[in-house]
Order: structure tokens, then C-alpha cells, then sequence
């Protein structure tokens, strides 16, 4: 398999706060090979003719349909994108499998599917297995023979993962675990062959087991009654003295957590990429919608709240994708430079954490745009997007789940802040420097730069400014509150969001600024539309939630100071964002699709 050239060395995670990256530095969709591309193209017809004609039956939950298509979607090598090629998987690069899981994520009920199959079912046989694991799960499971499923949720654990109930207990021959308890929220429940199934060993040590469906003991329950994903299968899993051979532990006794967490990285990573895939497909379809649908005698994709409704929606999918494909290309250098020696779990283990900070936000960001992207297409259906047979309705339900699962979008916002802090008090992330850096800045006063020079330079320095406002009011949280902080979940959720506006900011901009370094200005001039009016959209709404923190850290003089420093940070020219929408809404409407696909 070939893939893209990536040389440079990756950067660190959470390390774009402090650094100016280049744009040659990041991997954009433009990087893409002809051989990452065909594996988007296989994926997407395989959707468009094997999926998409059976969706109602589908959603009416037909016996065995879903199953069959693991099965198809296997057999041209859509299941075993992240299983070694010694194992009968593609052995695919993390930006294939980005793409891959983008390009079959048009119907949220098989994208659900196939991502608790080929991830979170599969990666911790993977990432963990031992060898003889591998070889017995791994080739069933990359053809779609055998379907995976994840067991970590029960009904008093949700987010609280490690307050789980479900015991395991050596039988007395050694020869067995004997697995007691209930597992809620299982993806692919009904019809899974293999679950990987969290419990404690003696009520006390969180591990991982291999679970047979055939084990006794074994019982998924009944559909569980969804608004959205209704293709999929989501059911309880009970264990009643379910026996799992000895040699079925996953990893280590006690270490559940370690294959918990880091697979879960990887899947709000995942996530991130499939949310940009099906929010792709709802543009087009409201796009075409726009040009059918008539009202005061003229389409109603030429009135101007339309188009700004269909520019927005292809700005923030620009946003999500840009920060998507730049993730996956430091995540593939950094596995690539870590494969050469030692330990291979230890080596994954440490790239996915690496990049938990950026998993979290592909996760919350993009399930947030999706959303965003299926009420606008909801509107622009008018009444009709509220009926059942037209298709935006179902994306609507399916969509809101992406909130809920992989850890909700709360947690994830904690997450951010808290994997930063834990990073920076372990020397991994200069934040303590940056922000007393910062401090002597704002003493100094103002400074008199230059303006500034070359495309989207204005906004170079408004991302740049961004990381200020970051710094400033994470700095000042940091120093009330200390090692308390952690109880300030509202002003927590403020900082996150000024980091996730950040990193999609700057993730826009140099995929911008590298477009047009590649193939001119005017070649890259929808792109550049769409990083300004993202830019100014984005400063606009970090700049709101700086506020909100600074006002919750400080009050009276300090308070007063603290806010001028801000307006000083926060000033920007404005942007004649209607106008650029404008631009970018005729881009989508002359194509009908999203339209910066592979730029």
C-alpha cells in the first residue's frame, strides 16, 4: 500500500497552542495518493450500491441484512482496514483507514456498524492480543466473517467506565473466568460474534476479556428502542456465569483501563472522520433540495438565507476535514517512527496517547458540525425535512448520538483541559513557560509589529492571537484555582472550547495557505473564503468564552485590567463575511456537493 510522504517529524500533541507550524507541515486531503483515494472510492460506491438501496429495510431492522453486508463490505476489504496484512487485513496506514471510515459513513446506521466492528470491536485485538489471540479473532474479523463488538457501558456506568459492576472470577480449576453482569449501549449486540468485555477480577482488578457469543453464559437482550441509528444493532449484554477460557484475557489483569482508554482514543478519532463523511452527504442532498424545491416563483436555493445556510455548512465541514486529515497525518508519522524498535503496544500506546487531546476535539467538534450541518438541512426541507421518507429527517435522528457516545462531549471537554495540564506538569507541554512568557508581554504593553504579509496573513495573526487569549485565561484559571480546578467544570468547558476553536482555526488556515502556495490564489479561491469567514467566526466565539473565564477567575481592578488585555488580543479588522459566503455558496451550488473534496 502506498501513502503519502510524510518526512517531517511529527508534532507533538497538544503542541499547537505554543508552536506556528508551517503549512508544508500539515497533511491535507490534497496529499492524499492515488491509492488513498481509490480506497475512498471503493468505500463510497460500495455504500451507494450495496447500502444505500436497502436503507429501509435496513431501518425497519430486516433479519440478517446487516450481518450480510459486514460480510460484502468484507470481502472487497472493508473490514480489516487496521488488521495486518499477516493476519489477513489490508495492514492500512491511519490515513487509508481515515479514509475508508469517511467515505462509509453516508448512512449513520452502517457507519455505526462497521465502526464498533473494524474499531473499537477489532483494534484491541490488535493493539493488546497476543499472538495466538491474533491469529484464532484477526482474519474472521477482517472479512467480516466473525462481526466484533465493544462491552465497556453498564446501566450505572456510562462515562464512569471504571465503576463497573461486572465481576470476573478464576474458576477454581484456573482454567476459566467466571464473568458476572450486565453491559448496556452494545453496538452490534444483536448479531456480534466477538465482544470485548470489561470486568473486574475479583471485584477489584478493571481487565479486559475476548468473549465468544457461543460461551456459556452469554446472552445479548432485546433491541433497544433508538431515536436514530435504527439500522444498527444496540442491545444489553448479560452475563450469567459466562465461562471465558483463561487464555482469553486481553493484555494484563488490572490493565483494563489501559486498552479502555487508548481505544477509545482511537475511537473519537474515528468518530471525528465520520462525522465529516455524512455530513458531506447531507450537503448534497439539501443542495439539491435548494435547486427542486420552489417558492415565490424561483428556487429556494437562490434566496440569500439559503445560500448562507448551505455556505456554513460547507465552511465548518472545510474546519472539521482540515483538522481531521492534519491529525491523521501526525498520528501516521509518529507510528511509523515508532514501529522501527521496541515494544509495539508500548509504542501505540504512546502515539494514541499522544494524540488524545486531538482525538477528543475531532470527536466533540465534529459531532457538533454534524448536528449544525443535519438542522440546517432539516430547515432548508421545510416542512417536508420533518417526514420520515425524505432522508434528512433519519440523518437528523441518527446524528445525535455522536454527542453521547465514545464518551460524551462534557467529558471530552474535560478531557481536553485535564490531558493538557497533566502534559504540561509533566514537562511535556511548555504551557507554564508560554503563559509566564505572555504575562511579561502584557507588562510590556503593546507592541508596534508590522503588518502583516502573504495569503491569509491577517488571519495568521488572529489564530496567533487566539493562543494568547488561551494562555492568558488558562494561566489565570491555573493560578486561582490550582489543584482545584478540576471542580470548575463550567470554566473548564470554556477554556476547551477556546482550544478546539484554535485547532480548527489554524487547521483551516494552513491547509488554506498551503493550497494556494500549490496551486495559486485563484485556484484556491473557495478555500480561502471559507478559512476567513471560519477564522472570523471562530476568533469571534473564542473571544466570547475568554471572556467568560476571565470573568469567572477574576473581579474588580484585576478584572477591568484583565478584559483590556483581552480587547487588545481580540482586535481584528472586520470581515465582509456575507460576501464571502456568498462566494462559497455558489462553489457548492454549481457542483451540488461539498466543494473542496480532496483539495
Amino acid at each position: 500500500m502506498a501513502t503519502a510522504t510524510l518526512t517531517k517529524p511529527a508534532a507533538k500533541g497538544g503542541s499547537f497552542l505554543l508552536e506556528t507550524p508551517q503549512p508544508s507541515d500539515v497533511f491535507t486531503p490534497a496529499d492524499l495518493t492515488d491509492d488513498q483515494k481509490l480506497i475512498g472510492q471503493t468505500a463510497e460506491e460500495f455504500v451507494v450500491q450495496e447500502v444505500l438501496p436497502v436503507v429501509k429495510e435496513l431501518e425497519n431492522k430486516k433479519p440478517g441484512l446487516m450481518p450480510e453486508l459486514v460480510k460484502k463490505g468484507g470481502e472487497v476489504g472493508l473490514m480489516g482496514g487496521g488488521v495486518p496484512e499477516e493476519f489477513g487485513g489490508a495492514g492500512l496506514d491511519k490515513i487509508s483507514t481515515t479514509v475508508l471510515t469517511e467515505k462509509l459513513s453516508i448512512y449513520g446506521g452502517f457507519a455505526v456498524t462497521h465502526g464498533a466492528h473494524a474499531g473499537i470491536g477489532t483494534l484491541p485485538i490488535v493493539y493488546f492480543g497476543t499472538e495466538a489471540q491474533k491469529k484464532k479473532y484477526l482474519p474472521k474479523l477482517a472479512t467480516g466473517e466473525w462481526i466484533g463488538a465493544y462491552c465497556l457501558s453498564e446501566p450505572q456506568a456510562g462515562s464512569d467506565a471504571q465503576n463497573s459492576l461486572t465481576r470476573a472470577e478464576l474458576n477454581n480449576e484456573g482454567t476459566h473466568y467466571i464473568l458476572n453482569g450486565q453491559k448496556m449501549w452494545i453496538t452490534n449486540g444483536g448479531f456480534a460474534d466477538v465482544y470485548i468485555v470489561f470486568a473486574k477480577v475479583d471485584g477489584e482488578k478493571f481487565s479486559a476479556f475476548i468473549v465468544e457469543r457461543t460461551f456459556p453464559g452469554f446472552k445479548p437482550g432485546n433491541e433497544e428502542h433508538k431515536m436514530g441509528i435504527h439500522g444498527s444493532s444496540t442491545t444489553p449484554i448479560f452475563l450469567a456465569n459466562c465461562k471465558v477460557p483463561k487464555e482469553n484475557l486481553l493484555h494484563e489483569i488490572g490493565r483494563g483501563h489501559i486498552v479502555a482508554f487508548n481505544i477509545l482514543n482511537a475511537g473519537r478519532f474515528t468518530l471525528g472522520a465520520s462525522c465529516v463523511g455524512g455530513s458531506k452527504h447531507v450537503l448534497m442532498t439539501a443542495s439539491r433540495y435548494a435547486k427542486e424545491r420552489k417558492a415565490f416563483g424561483k428556487q429556494i436555493g437562490d434566496f440569500g438565507l439559503m445560500k448562507e445556510k448551505l455556505a456554513e455548512m460547507a465552511i465548518q465541514i472545510f474546519a472539521v476535514e482540515s483538522m481531521v486529515y492534519r491529525s491523521a497525518g501526525n498520528i501516521e508519522t509518529a507510528m511509523t517512527a515508532a514501529s522501527g524498535s521496541g515494544d509495539k503496544i508500548q509504542n501505540t500506546m504512546k502515539v494514541l496517547e499522544e494524540y488524545a487531546i486531538e482525538s477528543s476535539i475531532a470527536k466533540v467538534y465534529g459531532s457538533e458540525m454534524l448536528d449544525f450541518v443535519v438542522d440546517e438541512a432539516v430547515q432548508i426541507f421545510g416542512g417536508y425535512g420533518f417526514h420520515e421518507e425524505y432522508p434528512v429527517c433519519r440523518a437528523y435522528r441518527d446524528s445525535r448520538i455522536n454527542r453521547i457516545f465514545e464518551g460524551t462531549n462534557e467529558i471530552n471537554r474535560m478531557l481536553i483541559i485535564q490531558m493538557l495540564m497533566k502534559r504540561a506538569m509533566g514537562g511535556q507541554l511548555a504551557l507554564i513557560p508560554a503563559a509566564m512568557k505572555l504575562a511579561d508581554e502584557i507588562l510590556a504593553g503593546p507592541s508596534f509589529e508590522e503588518a502583516p504579509e502573504g495569503v491569509l496573513a491577517a488571519e495568521s495573526r488572529v489564530v496567533a492571537n487566539s493562543k494568547k487569549m488561551f494562555l492568558q485565561a488558562a494561566g489565570g484559571a491555573v493560578q486561582k484555582f490550582r489543584e482545584k480546578l478540576a471542580d470548575e467544570q463550567e470554566l473548564i468547558g470554556a477554556l476547551s472550547n477556546i482550544v478546539m476553536e484554535i485547532y480548527a482555526m489554524e487547521s483551516s488556515l494552513l491547509r488554506a495557505q498551503k493550497a494556494a502556495a500549490a496551486k495559486g490564489e485563484s485556484a484556491s479561491q473557495t478555500m480561502i473564503d471559507a478559512a476567513r469567514v471560519f477564522i472570523n467566526d471562530a476568533s469571534e466565539r473564542a473571544e466570547h468564552e475568554a471572556k467568560r473565564a476571565i470573568a469567572a477567575i477574576h473581579e474588580g481592578d484585576m478584572l477591568t485590567t484583565q478584559m483590556a488585555v483581552l480587547k487588545r488580543f481580540a482586535k481584528r479588522a472586520p470581515v465582509d463575511t456575507i460576501s464571502l459566503r456568498r462566494r462559497v455558496a455558489a462553489a457548492v451550488q454549481s457542483q451540488d456537493r461539498y466543494p473542496l473534496e480532496g483539495r
